[in-house]
């Protein structure tokens, strides 16, 4: 096998087109044998194999720097310098992260995980490498998908003014430009990308450039009529030289216009068109089905395991169907992640109440915020992770002005193999200190449905965070409907309050029955709210057992524990259960849980040891 004998991208440089085409094959079969085991992102991998060898085929990496936007598409990259040993344990715990870390080695030269992000970091390493006097090629890789994003455009329009000498390769996957690769196409980025023409259409812009009153002019005239001629004439009017599209799984045209227009300088583009899941046929037909994917049979494409229990995403895209039936009012916002959400179903039955930005979190926010201005309920449906992005909108925005919307605050709390980029630790923390936001968090799938149905009548801006996976059963003594700000007592004691909120319910309930068989009743409460917080039911449980203990799925620092700090009296005991004040990396979440003592038997062993304390 040749990939056995690629322990770093000098390697590639010894190989002919055959092997190079022969490498490509390899690298496919790999990444599809590992993911099938570890789940991972495999159709944005498999899509930009030739164009990862092409990379490091020409580039001399690390020196040359490589940024990949978002990271997700970076299994190749991994495997072609010197982490192939190690890609058996993909998105293990101790083992090859699923992104780009400048922890795990020097090639990945910058941490990605959110998009839109590559040519801001791009342009800072160009300058960085100027300021410097070095001498090096810099490129970011971006997909179209992350083109959706508004900070792409900052930066492209940053650089085009700059002038700096960096290469941009559009990933093309036709999952939003959709440009066709055709002859056309393909002979004038030949022509636009040959050394003789190229220098040629210099002398004439410098000629013209000097031509009196006039000069300015032409010059422009003569950008705009190469544009005209390809599909880059947004890129060109931004200041960068734009070439293609070409064909983004033919190596050989690859290495040849990647050398080319990397040797250039200035600002340019290089437009490739990709397959996503090229080379595994269930990917190739389901390319959002595979863009993330769990175990599977590598035969049939199927999930390995698959339970029937509703996730908390189903639960949450049948309730959001329900409540629109009922409300004609209510709209649905995402950021690219219809199916990751759930909101599949409202999109087939309410399609003109559906809104699907694309890689816009800002844009979503600000957008549902005029529609709740309007009168209408907006549910704005985004990962925890990817609200962090539109923060200054959620308050300047939507809370500042009072307005409705409803924040699905998707993928809380620890969501596993995906790792620090992604993990929903924050949002209690940063939701919570916004003025007049409330903020809760269900333990199961009927309190998700519940608190779905009643958000447009709490007034205000709310967000219903709620994790990743098979929703919880309802626990004993789960009393509905829902009231806003109040909790509710699951399990009466008198020696200690477990007081936990969301997915952390089940856990103190296992805690408890444990703690029972110890002699210690633990009084259980469901919070239900982050914000506002029933302090009454907190204060008097606490002051009747003296000793509370806040269990919450999100960092100490900021979180639900912090509050209820606040408004505990004198002479109670406090403690809190949380994720620390530091990056939690990836792996399967129950050991997760298990580390940061979030599990039943955590929390048990926690709450014995200061039921004992004097």
């Amino acid at each position: 096998m040749i990939l056995e004998k690629i322990n770093s991208p000098k390697d590639l440089k010894r190989l002919d087109q055959a092997e190079l085409t022969a490498l490509a094959g390899e690298l496919r079969d790999e990444i599809i044998r590992v993911v099938s085991s570890t789940g991972g992102h495999l159709a944005p991998s498999l899509g930009v194999v030739e164009l990862t060898i092409a990379l490091h085929y020409v580039l001399n990496t690390p020196d040359d720097k490589i940024v990949w936007d978002v990271g997700h598409q970076c299994y190749a990259h991994k495997l072609l310098t010197g982490r192939r040993k190690d890609f058996e344990r993909l998105r293990c715990n101790g083992g090859v992260c699923g992104f780009p870390s400048r922890k795990e080695s020097l090639y990945d030269c910058f941490g990605t995980g959110h998009s839109s992000t590559s040519i801001s970091a791009a342009l800072g390493f160009a300058c960085a490498r100027d300021l410097k006097n070095e001498d090096r090629r810099v490129v970011a890789v971006i997909g179209d998908g992350s083109m959706t994003g508004g900070m792409a455009f900052e930066a492209l329009n940053n650089a085009g003014h700059l002038k700096k000498d960096l290469f941009v390769v559009l990933n093309d996957n036709e999952m939003f430009i959709s440009k066709k690769v055709g002859a056309l196409g393909e002979y004038l980025t030949r022509i636009m990308t040959s050394e003789p023409v190229h220098k040629v259409e210099e002398k004439i812009e410098n000629i013209l450039r000097k031509t009196p009153k006039i000069g300015s002019e032409l010059s422009r005239f003569l950008h705009r009529s190469k544009a005209m001629l390809t599909p880059g004439m947004l890129f060109e009017e931004m200041g960068f030289n734009y070439f293609g599209p070409v064909d983004g799984h033919d190596l050989k045209t690859l290495v040849e216009n990647i050398d080319r227009v990397s040797s250039m300088d200035g600002p340019r583009i290089l437009h490739v068109i990709t397959r996503k899941g090229k080379g595994y046929a269930p990917a190739e037909e389901n390319p959002e089905k595979f863009h993330g994917t769990s175990e599977f049979d590598i035969d049939n494409g199927m999930p390995v395991s698959s339970s029937k229990k509703p996730s908390y995403q189903d639960v949450f895209g049948k309730a959001i169907v329900d409540l629109a039936e009922r409300d004609e009012k209510i709209v649905a916002i995402t950021a690219a992640m219809k199916s990751g959400t759930g909101l599949d179903m409202f999109a087939e039955k309410f399609p003109h109440r559906y809104f699907d930005v694309g890689i816009a979190e800002q844009h979503a926010v600000t957008f549902a915020a005029a529609l709740a201005a309007e009168g209408l309920s907006p549910v704005c449906a985004i990962y925890s992770t990817f609200l962090q992005r539109a923060y200054d909108q959620i308050i300047h925005d939507v809370a500042l002005q009072g307005l409705g919307v409803i924040f699905a605050v998707d993928r809380a709390g620890l969501v596993g193999e995906d790792g620090p980029t992604h993990h929903g630790m924050f949002d209690l923390s940063y939701l919570c200190s916004v003025p007049d936001m409330t903020v809760c968090a269900p333990c199961c799938s009927k309190e998700l449905e519940e608190m779905i149905k009643a958000a447009p009548g709490w007034g205000g801006p709310v967000a219903v965070r709620y994790p990743r996976g098979q929703a919880h059963e309802c626990p004993e003594n789960n009393d509905f409907p829902i009231e806003k700000g109040k909790g509710i007592i699951l399990k009466k004691g008198k020696d200690l309050t477990l007081a936990a909120i969301g997915s952390t319910v089940t856990g103190c309930i296992g805690a408890a029955e444990k703690l029972k068989e110890k002699g210690i009743k633990a009084e259980v409460i469901n919070l239900r709210f982050a914000k506002p917080l029933d302090s009454g039911l907190l204060i008097e449980s606490a002051l009747k057992t003296g000793k509370i203990i806040i269990v919450e799925e999100n960092t100490i620092e900021g979180g639900v524990g912090s509050r209820v700090r606040n408004i505990m009296p004198d002479g109670v005991k406090l403690r809190s259960i949380a994720l620390k004040d530091e990056f939690v990396t990836y792996g399967p979440p129950d050991k997760l849980r298990k580390k940061y003592s979030l599990d039943a038997e955590g929390i048990y062993k926690k709450s014995l040891a200061f039921a004992g304390e004097k």
